[in-house]
């Protein structure tokens, strides 16, 4: 079972992909599934995130903060205005470009910390900057989102502060007390956690991506296009930060992959739960699971044959 799960979350980016493909050419097999059943799933990877998470995790943050800074700071500054410019850039109707500025607006993605360990990059600072980037998320993610996107449609800032913190900080804290209280238990299960998080990422992508397969077959390589110059870009802005201001290649490559991925399920969610007179909202962050996931790949073999004479 364990060799099973290994291969699961090994292949993840396949697994995506391939569920993002199914249900845009077989969107009947998912249709009598309801949306807001995403929530339940990004609770259950967020309530994964909680029992892998450990204080010492957080040490980074006191004995690094400036790096951690750093990279938050990046995070909510670099997306958020990339997803503002390629919206406007590329004339995205209102519904996608809301989804594109909700994925830029929220928290670094849970899988950057696995392709930061592949890409031998800073892992202590990756896992911070997700922890503290989603301890943020409530409070910046509904803030961004009113300022980039509130002229076009309406957003309530407290809504959707209420849901992140259901949806995302309340399952980690659980998962935190958790395994304060059932250390065992916990051990036992870390090592199937990952793969659980697979699937449910893919089971988020097929249900958005079913919920609209008739449009994006119409007119969907522009949002396509759109997702992956924000993810590489993202990327690229990432580590060049790091290089100006002359960090370490191991924190360059980790505030990197931090910047550029995200954690593009929540968007979808909130997508789904705020934004339902806008279904095609839901569609830019149910792309981007997809494609950071294949981009990461990617980039973590790319990193990980850098030297510091090469960077």
């Amino acid at each position: 079972m364990k060799k099973i799960c290994h291969y699961i979350s090994e292949y993840m980016g396949v697994l995506v992909l391939l569920s993002a493909l199914a249900a845009m050419f077989f969107p009947q097999w998912l249709a009598t599934i309801p949306t807001k059943t995403i929530n339940y799933m990004l609770g259950v990877v967020m309530f994964g995130m909680g029992l892998t998470l450990n204080l010492k995790d957080f040490e980074v943050v006191f004995s690094h903060p400036k790096d951690v800074f750093i990279g938050c700071l990046a995070q909510f500054t670099i997306m958020p205005l990339l997803a503002w410019v390629l919206s406007r850039l590329f004339g995205l109707d209102a519904a996608l470009a809301l989804g594109v500025v909700l994925v830029g607006c929220c928290p670094g993605g849970t899988a950057s910390n696995v392709i930061t360990y592949l890409a031998k990059g800073d892992l202590a600072l990756s896992v911070g900057m997700t922890g503290v980037s989603t301890l943020l998320a409530p409070l910046l993610t509904p803030l961004l989102t009113w300022m980039l996107a509130g002229h076009q449609i309406n957003v309530n800032m407290l809504s959707m502060f209420l849901s992140i913190l259901w949806v995302v900080i309340v399952p980690i804290a659980l998962g935190l007390i958790i395994k304060r209280l059932a250390p065992r238990f916990t051990d036992e299960a870390v090592d199937y956690l990952p793969a659980f998080s697979s699937l449910a990422i893919a089971a988020i992508v097929a249900i958005v991506i079913a919920a609209s397969a008739e449009k994006l077959m119409v007119g969907g390589w522009l949002i396509i296009l759109v997702v992956m110059l924000h993810n590489l870009f993202g990327l690229a802005l990432g580590y060049s930060l790091g290089k100006v201001l002359r960090l370490p290649l191991p924190k360059r490559k980790a505030i990197s992959i931090e910047v550029g991925m995200q954690n593009s399920g929540l968007a979808s969610s909130l997508a789904t739960m705020h934004f339902a007179a806008y279904p095609m909202a839901t569609i830019p962050g149910a792309i981007f699971s997809v494609w950071h996931n294949l981009s990461g790949a990617v980039i973590a073999r790319i990193y990980a044959r850098m030297k510091d004479s090469q960077a």
